[in-house]
């Protein structure tokens, strides 16, 4: 998806090249990867020549809170709270990430 929001529109081939990841995924793989994410509804393709070209359908957003909403059903009981103690427990925060969180509990303390 990183690929597509930047490129906005990619083949297979195109999507590859733009994996940072080592060991690059093969072929297939992305290809697969692809078909998954148009079946979930957040890309589409059309049809050039003999292949597809790719795109978004869906900002990145809408796809991070679909995700975070997903990951809270799924492994946290719907708590928001559940999943804020779990990630700052296993994180390495910074000084200005650790100021931040501590700014956003006291704005959500006053509401």
């Amino acid at each position: 998806m990183e690929v597509l929001w930047a490129k906005g529109r990619a083949s297979v081939a195109e999507v590859l090249l733009g994996l940072t990841q080592r060991p690059k995924p093969a072929f297939n793989t992305v290809q697969t990867m692809l078909r998954i994410l148009e079946q979930k509804g957040y890309i589409r393709h059309d049809e050039v020549g003999r292949g597809f070209v790719y795109y978004p359908v869906v900002d990145k957003a809408s796809a991070s809170k679909a995700a975070v909403k997903q990951l809270l059903t799924r492994f946290f009981n719907d708590s928001a709270g559940q999943l804020a103690v779990n990630l700052l427990t296993d994180a390495d925060l910074s000084h200005e990430e650790i100021s931040k969180v501590e700014r956003m509990i006291v704005e959500a303390k006053r509401r």
